[in-house]
């Protein structure tokens, strides 16, 4: 097929398939803990001082060797080099708009803030325990959940004893703080 009829280009195509990041409102800060901060530093500096020249090396070495259109090495380095990139960009964004919040500070706070674990019951009388983290530090099955979560706005600024409301699409749902804690300072 002739080149007139082929579009080619030098930028990366959108990945739809790529998967999508977590957003922050529009207007708010990017809250984070020192573990969380440190983490998406280190995995930046990983890409930045391990990966990325690894992949580079790679692709020169593949394209070296003549014919790129069938050369596997170059065709996956090349992808691969753009996922880095993607990631690269995402992590820098999230690093500079970044403000870490230790929740060691609230230390013996009463009241639901950013850093705590909060106990409580549901209506069934089942307890969840969560602890509210940023977006980028989120995970479920650790009960890690974002400060952005409706669970975690509903639960802001109650105390032990409290009743808050939590709307879903079920219905209106009714949670009891039960048990507020923070990490100890230095912990």
């Amino acid at each position: 097929m002739s080149k007139a009829f082929v579009s080619e280009s030098d930028t990366p195509p959108d990945d739809d398939d790529a998967p999508r990041l977590p957003e922050l409102p529009a207007g708010t800060r990017n809250y984070i803990t020192p573990a969380g901060f440190a983490r998406l530093r280190d995995e930046l500096r990983r890409l930045l001082d391990v990966e990325r020249p690894k992949v580079v090396e790679t692709v020169s070495w593949a394209a070296s060797n003549g014919d790129r259109s069938e050369n596997g090495d170059y065709i996956y380095g090349k992808k691969r080099l753009r996922e880095i990139d993607r990631r690269i960009r995402f992590l820098g964004k999230r690093l500079d708009a970044a403000e870490v919040v230790d929740p060691a500070l609230q230390h013996g706070n009463e009241r639901v803030f950013f850093g705590a674990t909060v106990v409580y019951a549901e209506e069934d009388g089942s307890e969840r325990e969560i602890t509210i983290v940023g977006v980028d530090e989120v995970d479920p099955e650790h009960g890690r959940i974002s400060w952005i979560a409706p669970v975690a706005r509903a639960l802001r600024k109650s105390r032990v004893g409290d009743v808050v409301t939590l709307p879903t699409p079920g219905g209106v749902r009714s949670l009891e703080v039960l048990e507020v804690r923070y990490p100890e300072p230095g912990a």
